[in-house]
């Protein structure tokens, strides 16, 4: 095999492994190998190579009994040095508590990731009954006040293609599934400089959000307080704003520039 050859095949086998890690990523309580195979679309056998690698180097922990395979240590370790160079770690948490004491209700923070939300840190409410965000998953753009602020507030090339490409799809009966409401949506985004969900992601849940924005205006990360329905209205929870307004402005001071 030429040189070349032993370069692509090895390109290929380190993105089939990126792409096994994302695949087990959403199941923290581990999967089979079968159930990897299958969802990765890859053979059992290149599905067993690839863990073993994995596993080899503690990217993914394997448990004999179960036969269960889930993600490693070395992946937290990573995930805790992204979380810091960013500024999500030490930083971010404090300006969330403080703004969730403010509002009563829980605090969510994310960035934007490709075609998605990544959600970053989450505080939560001091009621008893709460929404509770999940941190290190991934969210739709479309229908969240978070993922509405980070496309509106993305660079001119990112926001465009968003807009004119994003999978919309349904998740309530109230979320916007139109094309040309969803850029006009996302234009009475920016003008007003927050976002609201109505409904629109989750049955009950009311959001409001707004970007944590850099030098040149672009969205480096994105807050919301959300609520249940029955306990905030769209009206009520617009009280947040001014909150909101101040987290993101003093993360926006204390983040690290990218």
């Amino acid at each position: 095999m030429r040189t070349g050859d032993t370069e692509t095949v090895g390109k290929d086998m380190v993105g089939k492994a990126l792409s096994l890690l994302t695949v087990l990523g959403p199941h923290p309580d581990g999967a089979t190998l079968s159930d990897l195979a299958r969802w990765s679309g890859y053979p059992v056998t290149t599905t067993h190579r690839l863990l073993g690698s994995l596993v080899r180097d503690d990217f993914v922990s394997f448990n004999p009994e179960t036969k269960l395979y889930s993600l490693g240590l070395r992946l937290f370790q990573l995930g805790a040095a992204v979380s810091s160079a960013h500024g999500f770690q030490g930083v971010a948490l404090p300006v969330l508590r403080t703004l969730s004491r403010a509002t009563g209700e829980a605090s969510l923070m994310s960035v934007l990731d490709g075609e998605h939300q990544l959600y970053i840190h989450h505080i939560e409410a001091r009621h008893h009954v709460g929404v509770r965000g999940e941190t290190g998953k991934l969210g739709p753009l479309h229908c969240t006040s978070m993922g509405k602020v980070l496309v509106a507030f993305a660079d001119w090339e990112t926001r465009d293609h968003l807009v004119t490409t994003l999978p919309l799809e349904r998740f309530t009966s109230r979320t916007i599934t139109d094309r040309s409401a969803f850029a006009a949506e996302i234009a009475r985004v920016r003008s007003q400089g927050f976002a609201v969900s109505n409904e629109e992601h989750e049955e009950g849940i009311v959001t409001v959000g707004v970007p944590v924005l850099d030098a040149m205006g672009i969205a480096v990360a994105a807050l919301s307080v959300p609520s249940p329905a029955y306990r905030t209205t769209v009206e009520q929870a617009l009280q947040f704003l001014g909150p909101l307004r101040e987290a993101a402005a003093e993360l926006a001071v204390l983040l690290p520039r990218r």
